[in-house]
């Protein structure tokens, strides 16, 4: 019987098609998510203890105690740490949680399917958490890799295939940044969720056209075309701030404006921005000037392509 496990689970870009993968929109419409894993990661460790056995750090954390509340091991512990800032639109509490319950399944002796994994999360954050997001953030830290993530209820997975050339050109041509502003990413998704659900057309028309760009993206990599999919990240930053009024802030519209002057073919904030991180997309020959021009911005991240997604990376007998 193993008395502990390490796993770690990846965090992502969103390229496109973010907030259609929420209900009511993904459930009616049906989504679309281009999305791309980076090796910046959540590692989560869980053990069988003694019942008089003192927790583990962060056991006190409200997710690490959900993903050990819904297992089914008897006096389990665990932790988790990251190597990115949190709260920053990367999907870092997606990544947490997929490498928990990838981690508490091999400790229970059953290592599940990146699938299972990524739904085992995601129902963790619903029912247990009653946190309203969606399911790229947990398919990506699954299954790592570049992909397509289209359907409601049902997800179906296209992983898009990156060869060496592709990976290294998207972690040399993305300048990603982090503005250290804190998001309230709920609120705002509950409030674009319930302008959905009101039927409300700028909303609906918005998020119609993120869907559309994340095919298009997803068609770019599958050319490995750079720079097709910068212009098309420049486009959907246009419709995703007008979702609300809190996605973009003075900071972001600052780097917007300074990549635009240093030859970014297009630029986003991630997740649910009012915040977190930002990424630029470099003309070809341009990834210095742009990181120049935007670093008394932001905090620029390093990052490389992630194609492995949840693994584990111990295991104690």
């Amino acid at each position: 019987m193993r008395r502990a496990v390490v796993a770690r689970a990846p965090t992502r870009l969103d390229f496109g098609g973010g907030w259609t993968d929420v209900a009511p929109y993904s459930d009616e419409r049906g989504a679309a998510v281009c999305n791309l894993a980076i090796a910046r990661y959540a590692t989560a460790r869980v053990a069988r203890n003694h019942p008089a056995a003192v927790p583990a750090p962060g056991a006190d954390d409200a997710l690490v105690r959900a993903a050990v509340r819904r297992s089914t091991i008897p006096h389990a512990t665990a932790s988790v740490i990251s190597d990115f800032p949190l709260g920053a639109g990367l999907g870092g509490s997606s990544a947490a949680g997929v490498a928990l319950a990838g981690a508490l399944a091999a400790l229970d002796g059953a290592p599940l399917d990146p699938a299972t994994i990524a739904e085992r999360s995601r129902r963790t954050e619903v029912e247990e958490l009653g946190i309203a997001g969606g399911f790229q953030d947990h398919y990506a830290a699954a299954f790592g890799g570049a992909l397509l993530l289209t359907g409601g209820a049902a997800v179906h997975v296209e992983r898009i295939a990156i060869d060496d050339a592709l990976a290294d050109a998207l972690s040399r041509r993305i300048v990603l940044v982090y503005t250290g502003q804190s998001r309230i990413s709920a609120r705002t998704i509950a409030a674009v969720s319930d302008g959905c659900r009101a039927g409300e057309a700028t909303v609906l028309r918005a998020l119609d056209h993120c869907k559309r760009l994340a095919f298009l993206m997803a068609d770019a990599l599958r050319r490995g075309d750079v720079d097709a999919l910068g212009e098309l990240v420049g486009e959907h930053w246009f419709h995703q701030r007008a979702l609300h009024p809190s996605i973009t802030t003075e900071c972001i519209d600052a780097i917007q404006a300074a990549g635009a002057r240093a030859g970014a073919l297009g630029m986003k904030a991630l997740g649910a921005s009012g915040g977190g991180c930002v990424m630029a997309v470099a003309r070809e020959g341009r990834e210095h000037s742009l990181a120049v021009a935007l670093a008394p911005l932001a905090e620029r991240l390093a990052f490389e392509v992630d194609r492995t997604g949840f693994h584990l990376l111990d295991r104690e007998s």
